[in-house]
């Protein structure tokens, strides 16, 4: 079995040289007197640390110790009801902190509010989940994904990966194509570890497609008998339609009506 090396310094690289194209980082206004925006602001008072409008949405950056006020606030005192996502972002490379978001919806007033803040790793944030049940599985993703722990939350365990997982997928030291552990997981589990010799590791590269592969893709329009040897080529076979179940719209048929009956 090769040997694993972390990747710790994965955002030390340069991701960007000359050759790629650079977007434009998304213009951030300041919030205009009297307006909506403005109401939110003077509500969260000083614990919102900044707060700007970027792509018509309001953005605010709060400590971490306060996002369970400031979620209370902005949804009792200022309409948002509906928390439509909360995520995280690993930045632990380059700041040594991850920034976690939240997305909430005011729908009576059709604006959205957008509320980040830093923690540093190892470091737990409140659950939201009783003031927005979304917030739930959320969490519980996020805690899958990044590791991240929820403190008070009711049930707080893997959703995605399975509960016996080793690492957090979406940590940018994280092999994309999965580590040791990744590769022998399901051979160990239905086979056990002593048939790893005989079955070997998992295959996990999406991007190998063998053109001569009969087993693992459909070839509509082209159709062989399963493991057949296509090398010398592949017989079209036309593709036929069931009168019962499936109408291949491309065909003029039928009678059209001059007027309704």
């Amino acid at each position: 079995m090769r040997k694993y090396t972390p990747k710790d310094n994965v955002q030390k690289k340069s991701y960007y040289t000359d050759r790629y194209w650079v977007a434009p980082r998304v213009p951030q206004t300041e919030v205009e007197e009297g307006s909506h925006f403005a109401d939110v602001v003077k509500a969260l008072g000083r614990k919102a640390k900044e707060s700007y409008v970027a792509v018509g949405q309001l953005v605010i950056h709060i400590k971490a110790t306060d996002n369970f006020d400031v979620m209370k606030t902005l949804k009792e005192t200022c309409g948002y009801t509906q928390c439509s996502e909360q995520s995280a972002v690993d930045y632990l490379a380059q700041d040594g902190e991850f920034e976690l978001f939240w997305q909430l919806l005011n729908i009576t007033e059709a604006k959205r509010v957008r509320v980040t803040t830093r923690i540093k790793e190892n470091e737990a944030i409140e659950s939201i989940q009783p003031l927005f049940k979304s917030a739930n599985f959320a969490e519980r993703e996020m805690f899958d994904m990044f590791g991240i722990k929820v403190n008070n939350h009711p049930f707080l365990k893997r959703i995605l990966m399975p509960d016996d997982w080793e690492g957090h997928p979406l940590l940018k030291t994280y092999p994309l194509h999965g580590d040791e552990f990744a590769s022998w997981y399901e051979v160990d589990k239905i086979f056990g570890k002593e048939y790893r010799d005989v079955i070997g590791p998992e295959n996990r590269d999406p991007a190998r497609i063998d053109r001569y592969d009969t087993k693992r893709f459909s070839r509509v329009g082209y159709e062989v008998p399963f493991g057949a040897d296509i090398s010398e080529g592949e017989k079209e076979n036309p593709i036929e339609y069931s009168e019962t179940i499936l109408v291949d719209y491309t065909k003029k048929s039928g009678k059209q009506l001059d007027e309704r009956r």
